[in-house]
């Protein structure tokens, strides 16, 4: 499809495009393989030689179709699908990190994928650097050693809502030789587009706002075919050495600015196989279809409810870059000038018991392990997702012991402010 297209067209349009007689609506194909005439020819798709189906956790046309939208809805060049944002996360990371190496990272990052650098990815020989996003680049330089293999971070950080200066990160992991990983989870592509900004992977969990009414966990990576592998080889043997389990072939120099995704699908998704299911990736590309109206919608009513927090005098602080007091509102308007998220994060003056007891009065907003939907939703991190880490990880990743996470939906904005009214109203 012409990557001129609006994302909003691109939404409903991209991916799929059927020819003469085919399903105007992507089909699912509910199926683990594909049939061929002869053993010759399912033996030139083992040797990469030829590209087709032959076995779903390798490639479906399903998952291929929604993957091709996300990659034109980022301005890639190619993406892949997993059966969850973790996992997308890791596999981002592992295609070019190997035991031995290192990662520098936003400390500021979603609890799980802060685990899965500092405990799990440890265990694997690979170990990482948490800096603070908003220190000087002199500062972060620090963190980078010999063996670095990239940069991750966040375009909205999950749960403490700081955006992410992307070029800074860019220029900083460009100047090593590495390349910028950036979950753009929150923002969406409908708001941020990182590889404008010098990002070279991105990487989402489809599960928030991708898919929008919590049906379906899925994670996609996409690729922008800008980071040259061979001119760093030495530093990515996987991609710029022979691939024994394909006879020697060398991805960088086979697939050229395809060999990112190539190797991920058929190495990484190959041996460890978080594929997601076809059924998962139809559900998504509906969810897809609407992605540009929900967006607007929960930025919208988040920024409603962002002013009405800010004026109460039970809330102790609110951070959402949308307001001008965030001390992200600036890089808020340069890098997402058409909204933000849905998602807001704030304390009461009662402090962490406070804020506990405030959730368990709210009524339309419900207390889930989960955020981005078109439902409003609410949690307690210190107390959830970020359980796992101790006081001083979760001062270190941006979570305050108070903190709430609310993600705004897309009910009626004054029926979720009533919602909150009443909830505070009952902890006075």
């Amino acid at each position: 499809m012409n990557q001129s297209l609006k994302r909003d067209t691109i939404c409903v349009q991209g991916g799929w495009q059927p020819k003469k007689g085919e399903p105007r609506v992507l089909p699912i194909y509910q199926s683990t393989t594909f049939k061929y005439e002869t053993s010759d020819q399912m033996g030139k798709l083992f040797d990469l030689e030829e590209e087709g189906y032959f076995y779903t956790r390798l490639q479906n046309p399903t998952n291929d179709a929604v993957a091709a939208k996300i990659a034109q809805l980022e301005g890639g060049l190619a993406a892949m699908l997993t059966s969850s944002g973790q996992a997308a996360n890791f596999y981002a990371a592992f295609n070019i990190c190997e035991a031995g190496g290192h990662i520098v990272s936003a400390a500021t990052i979603y609890g799980g994928t802060f685990n899965l650098f500092a405990v799990t990815m440890k265990k694997l020989g690979i170990d990482v650097t948490f800096v603070d996003q908003d220190a000087p680049e002199e500062e972060i330089t620090k963190a980078f050693q010999p063996n670095t293999k990239l940069v991750f971070a966040e375009t909205i950080s999950n749960p403490s809502v700081q955006v992410l200066d992307i070029e800074k990160f860019a220029r900083l992991a460009h100047s090593h030789g590495v390349p910028l990983i950036v979950d753009n989870t929150f923002a969406t592509p409908i708001n941020c587009r990182p590889f404008e900004f010098g990002a070279d992977i991105v990487v989402h969990s489809t599960t928030k706002y991708m898919d929008g009414h919590a049906t379906s966990v899925g994670g996609c990576i996409v690729d922008s075919g800008n980071f040259d592998w061979m001119a760093h080889k030495d530093k990515f043997p996987g991609l710029t050495q022979p691939d024994p389990s394909y006879h020697g072939l060398v991805y960088a120099e086979k697939f050229g600015k395809n060999a990112y995704i190539t190797k991920a699908t058929v190495q990484i998704m190959r041996d460890l196989g978080s594929i997601a299911s076809p059924q998962n990736s139809f559900l998504l590309n509906l969810g897809l279809e609407t992605l540009h109206l929900r967006v607007k919608r929960h930025c919208e009513n988040a920024q409603r409810v962002a002013e009405y927090l800010e004026g109460n005098d039970m809330v102790a602080w609110v951070d959402y870059p949308g307001l001008k007091s965030s001390k992200h509102y600036e890089l808020a308007k340069k890098y997402m000038p058409d909204g933000t998220c849905g998602v807001i994060s704030f304390g009461l003056k009662g402090g962490r018991e406070d804020s506990i007891r405030f959730m368990d009065n709210l009524k339309l907003a419900a207390i889930v392990t989960h955020v981005a939907d078109a439902r409003t939703s609410v949690l307690h991190p210190a107390s959830h997702t970020h359980r796992q880490l101790t006081e001083e990880q979760l001062i270190e990743a941006g979570v305050r012991p108070d903190l709430i996470r609310f993600s705004v939906g897309i009910e009626d904005a004054g029926d979720i402010i009533s919602d909150i009214k009443q909830a505070l109203e009952k902890i006075k």
